[in-house]
């Protein structure tokens, strides 16, 4: 059966625009080429650790979602959405690869009037430069003419229950003005807003801006964080204080490490031939340089805290509680938690988990043991490091509970923790 719209790549991205557009009254077909992905869906059970829940995947599929393998669906629809992963590659470039296959599998059979979207993460320049020339060589259809081209960059948060698709203002940069306009008419029918950039790569720049932002931010508080403790200087109550300020300053919070699926992005350096000149944004560098060595920066916490107790990290039982990159998330993507580990371990520690999300957790394709209940193990454990901060956790009786408590998100009350 025909479908209004074709999302492609039923990841992280794609499943919350396909839910969304269900509910919305869309009739939505999801397209990947991983036949377990579509199994799983069409068993009522989420493919992608930490995004929806099985009950939400049920009532997608009991509003008309279809999951599939099969291209042929591509053929059928009005409207295209690219939700292909862009994942960092060795050199620190953006992996395009993902999104040259969705667009080789939709150019084959790309109609005439169809809307394609683009809303993966890509440097400035990719809609036009590398997407657009796979979809014309693949179809011999001119976009522009034959068919709609635009970029809307995805501003997902997972398992933020406030901002949702609907409310979530939608930027679209198309690479016509109709273009535009024929997808402001789509997204328009799932958000309230939406907002028109000048073209695809000020769309493509906007999501390298927000993502960026938050990067060197979170950098600042991280310098911010190891500055305060040498200088004997309480960060946390300084932040309390920063955030008064009804102008000028919004808080960032310093942690263990930067999660998440928003990488940081240089458009000095593109994955493509068609490279858009440019020069290297160095802040970028610098607060990527700056949030790597935090979880070194926990480690080292960690081995003078036990040193200060007559301990060595050698034989010491360290339990680690929260090893998701976001709170009350299944999502591990980007965490810091299993770098920490792999430090620990390789200096000899004993390493111990607790996350109430994460039920079986490997390191080194090895299986870390799991604490069953929670007050028992930290009170057992040597050294305690709370590295996310799950609604669940009862900070304050933990705190007596634990030996040594390590707290890298500041959530514990003061004074009742060793604190970032």
């Amino acid at each position: 059966m025909p479908a209004d719209l074709a999302v492609i790549g039923l990841g992280h991205l794609g499943l919350p625009l396909a839910q969304a557009a269900v509910a919305a009254g869309v009739q939505t077909v999801g397209y990947d080429t991983d036949p377990r992905a579509c199994t799983e869906l069409s068993a009522g059970r989420t493919p992608v650790e930490g995004s929806l829940t099985a009950s939400e995947i049920r009532r997608m599929l009991s509003g008309g979602f279809r999951p599939t393998t099969n291209p042929a669906e591509l053929g059928r629809v009005r409207t295209a959405v690219i939700c292909a992963p862009t994942p960092l590659g060795a050199d620190r470039t953006i992996d395009l690869t993902a999104v040259g296959d969705a667009a080789r599998a939709l150019a084959a059979r790309l109609r005439p009037h169809t809307t394609v979207l683009l809303e993966s993460a890509v440097p400035p320049g990719t809609t036009e430069n590398y997407l657009l020339p796979l979809l014309e060589e693949g179809s011999g259809l001119r976009a522009g003419r034959d068919f709609h081209l635009a970029c809307s960059p995805s501003r997902l948060d997972p398992g933020n229950r406030t901002h949702v698709h609907s409310n979530t203002p939608k930027v679209i940069g198309g690479l016509t003005p109709a273009c535009t306009e024929s997808a402001a008419a789509f997204y328009g029918r799932l958000t309230d807003k939406v907002v028109r950039a000048r073209g695809p790569r000020e769309a493509e720049m906007t999501k390298v801006l927000e993502t960026n932002f938050r990067h060197v931010n979170i950098a600042l508080v991280n310098e911010m964080a190891v500055l305060c403790h040498d200088l004997g200087v309480d960060l946390w109550d300084v932040i309390r204080c920063a955030e008064t300020k009804p102008f000028g300053f919004q808080p960032f919070r310093p942690g263990p490490g930067v999660g998440g699926h928003g990488t940081p992005v240089d458009p000095g350096y593109l994955p493509y031939n068609s490279r858009t000149p440019g020069r290297p944004l160095r802040m970028v560098s610098l607060a990527q340089e700056i949030n790597d060595r935090m979880p070194q920066y926990v480690i080292q916490r960690c081995a003078t805290l036990l040193n200060e107790h007559g301990k060595s990290v050698r034989g010491a039982r360290v339990l680690l509680l929260g090893v998701t990159y976001k709170p009350d998330l299944a999502d591990q993507e980007g965490s810091p938690a299993r770098e920490i580990a792999t430090r620990l371990m390789d200096m000899g520690a004993q390493i111990g988990y607790h996350d109430p999300h994460v039920l079986d957790w490997r390191v080194r394709e090895l299986p870390v043991p799991r604490a069953d209940s929670l007050y028992e193990a930290a009170s057992s454990a040597d050294l305690t490091v709370l590295l996310q901060h799950h609604r669940t956790y009862d900070l304050q009786g933990l705190a007596v509970k634990a030996q040594l408590l390590l707290d890298t998100r500041g959530a514990t009350p003061a004074g009742a923790a060793h604190r970032l």
